[in-house]
Formats: C-alpha cells, sequence, structure tokens
C-alpha cells in the first residue's frame, strides 16, 4: 500500500465528536449478523467504553464472531486485562497490541471498525467518555472533545477489512478452519452496496511496507495545493519535510491555516511553538483552539481532496505507530469538512509573529531546548530515519 488505492461509489459520513461517532458505531454493531473488526488505542472502562463493550458482547452473544484488537499502552494494563477476562467470559476475541513492548516502542494508535464487510468506519475517536481528557489524568473537559471520523459504505470497505484481517493475524493467529468456517458464514453477505459517491483511499503507516504512506499522501497534496489547505491536528511536531511543504505552499500563494491543540502537554507545546517563527514569516496562519481538547486529524486541500484519521503530525505517528486514515477525492465532502474546520477557528486564538517579539528570551531558549531534546529522542528511536 505504498500509494494509495483509490475506489470509487463510496458514501462517506463525517461524524463530529462523539455525539455523532458512537450512536453510530453501536447502531452498526447492533446490526450486526456475521462478523465485527474492532481496532482502537483506548478502550475506556467509562460509561462509554461499556456502552461499546456491552454491545459488542451482545452481537458475540446471538452468533456474531467479534475481533477486538486493543494498543496495550494506550488501553491500560489494568484496564486491558480486565476487557480480555469480560469478552472472553462473552465470546470476544481480544488481542492487545504490543504488550510488554515485546515488539518494541511502536503502538497502534488506529482507530478502525469493519461490520459484515459492509460499513466501516475510520478517524481520531477511541472509545472513551468525550468529556474527560485523555491525558491520563481524569480531567473533565468543559466542552466534547473536538474530534472526526468517518462512516463508510462502497468498495473501500472491502481495503478496510482486508487491513483490518491482516493486522489481526500479525498481532496473533487465526486457525484455518476459523477462517474457513468465517468465509462461509460471510459469502451471503460479500455483495458491496455500489453508491455515486465519493473516490476514497485507505492509508496506513506502519514499520513494513508503508512507512511514509500518510506523511507522502500529505506531501503530495500540499505539493499540489493552488488555493487552500486547512489542516488542524492536536500535536504539531512534523518533521522538515512537512515543514517545508507547508511553508512552501504559502509562499507560492496558498491559504495555508493550521488549528492546533494546546494546553494538554506543555512540553508539547513548547516544541510547536520552536516552529512557529519561521512559519509565520512563511505566512502560514496558524490558530490555537481553545475551546475544549482539539483531538482531531483532518485536511482539505482546495476544497476537493480532504483525510480524516488517526494520525497526528508529530515524529511518533510519522515515523514510529500504527496510524490508518482515510482519504476522499469529493468536492462536497471536502467543503462541508472545511467549513467544520473553519467553525473551530471561532474558538482559538490567532497567534501573530509579532506574539514573539514580547516572549522572554529564557521562554524562547526553553521552546529551542524542547525541540533538541524531542529532536534527540525520536532520532534515536528511528533510528535516523525520521527526516
Amino acid at each position: 500500500m505504498r500509494h494509495p488505492n483509490f475506489t470509487d461509489g463510496n458514501e462517506v459520513a463525517l461524524l463530529h465528536s462523539g455525539a455523532a461517532y458512537y450512536p453510530a458505531l453501536i447502531a452498526a454493531i447492533e446490526a450486526a449478523r456475521v462478523e465485527i473488526y474492532l481496532e482502537t488505542y483506548i478502550f475506556a472502562i467509562d460509561d462509554t467504553g461499556v456502552l461499546v463493550r456491552d454491545a459488542l458482547q451482545r452481537a458475540a452473544a446471538r452468533g456474531v464472531v467479534v475481533y477486538v484488537i486493543t494498543d496495550w499502552t494506550g488501553t491500560g494494563r489494568a484496564h486491558s486485562a480486565q476487557l480480555k477476562q469480560s469478552f472472553a467470559a462473552a465470546g470476544v476475541q481480544h488481542r492487545s497490541f504490543n504488550p510488554w513492548f515485546r515488539r518494541g516502542v511502536a503502538r497502534s494508535h488506529r482507530k478502525l471498525c469493519v461490520v459484515d464487510r459492509q460499513v466501516a468506519f475510520v478517524g481520531g475517536l477511541n472509545i472513551n467518555d468525550d468529556f474527560i481528557s485523555d491525558s491520563g489524568q481524569a480531567i473533565p473537559l468543559p466542552a466534547p472533545r473536538w474530534d472526526f471520523a468517518v462512516r463508510i459504505t462502497g468498495g473501500l470497505v472491502l481495503d478496510i477489512y482486508r487491513e483490518m484481517e491482516a493486522q489481526w493475524l500479525r498481532v496473533g493467529h487465526m486457525k484455518l478452519k476459523a477462517r474457513w468456517e468465517n468465509f462461509k458464514r460471510l459469502r451471503h453477505v460479500l455483495s458491496i452496496p455500489v453508491h455515486h459517491g465519493a473516490q476514497a483511499a485507505l492509508v496506513v503507516r506502519d514499520n513494513f511496507r508503508n512507512r511514509r504512506t500518510i506523511q507522502r499522501a500529505y506531501l503530495q497534496a500540499l505539493g499540489r495545493a493552488r488555493e487552500s489547505a486547512f489542516l488542524a491536528n492536536p500535536y504539531f511536531a512534523p518533521g522538515r519535510k512537512m515543514r517545508r511543504a507547508l511553508e512552501e505552499a504559502a509562499q507560492r500563494g496558498v491559504r495555508v491555516t493550521l488549528l492546533l491543540g494546546v494546553g494538554q502537554f506543555a512540553m508539547q507545546d513548547a516544541v510547536a511553538h520552536s516552529f512557529y517563527p519561521k512559519l509565520l514569516r512563511a505566512g502560514v496562519r496558524i490558530i490555537e483552539y481553545t475551546k475544549t481538547q482539539l483531538h482531531a486529524k483532518v485536511a482539505v486541500v482546495d476544497d476537493h481532496w480532504s483525510t480524516v484519521g488517526s494520525s497526528n503530525f508529530d515524529g511518533l505517528s510519522l515515523f514510529v505507530n500504527q496510524e490508518a486514515n482515510v482519504v476522499i477525492q469529493d468536492a462536497a465532502f471536502a467543503q462541508y469538512l472545511r467549513q467544520e474546520i473553519e467553525a473551530g477557528t471561532a474558538h482559538a486564538h490567532v497567534v501573530h509573529l509579532s506574539d514573539f517579539a514580547h516572549v522572554p528570551w529564557y521562554k524562547r531558549a526553553g521552546y529551542g531546548a524542547a525541540f533538541l531534546l524531542y529532536r534527540a529522542v525520536i532520532h534515536v528511536i528511528t533510528l535516523g530515519r525520521d527526516a
């Protein structure tokens, strides 16, 4: 999957935050007849997590084969053990990704679901309470976490299914007999409804064939941009190539807007601030979201190209962790997503280059030190392949 494999005729619905995502996800699970695959970084045992967990267990009770992958670090050791016990008792098959860091430091940060090979979900939302910070300290949020996912029907669903099946096999194994039984059960629901909809592709990042697939998708879109580029992301610490692509797009007249999350991690904010002056001088517009926790990983270029997924603009997402985004080439969807991003800027602070003229020298030094430390850590983790 080194290059996006676009399929035609997809219906892609944008789901804004948990109020739209969790009911749609649970409804799909409740309607499942044969098989469910679900992957998430965080599966919290809170009110939201219990609703999803119980829906999965009810599906297993009525004979649906249910596969769940949760990241061992993101979900936590204790919650991972509780989920495994609860799921096992209910007949849900569960695997933790990379427990005890047995496969190195990489985490599975993907948020995916496929039901009966008919409907898929891709996005940035974990399975956790929308009103509680995911920083690990259970801090109440002033408003629901700002995030997005998409619900997909059409030909792309099969591509997402194949990727999730492959991930299940990579994390553990599936016996040949079980695979044959699943094939027999699914052969009657394999027909994918084709709609006159969007052209879309799944892009994933892993440490095998797809090391730079997501970054390359962004770089190509920015390189072809002619009018506008709107990007929203919570953790801004991209490599040189991404920063250069943003600067060059702005310098050739593209209206580049970055809507960034701040206030969750002081170290992350300091690293991001170290990039601001050069980006601002190049003409990039930077806006810091302040209403609540921004967790969205979305972008729109020229009101035609757009992406929704799990990949942040930091070294972990771009060069270490496993991620999954969907890229959509459809004007109507792109314009709608752009309007949602622009609406988010109403609850944000515009950063000006002049703001940095009054920053004390010790704070500027702190920004630089944070970047150097971050750069050194990522360089070690990626063995120098993080440019």
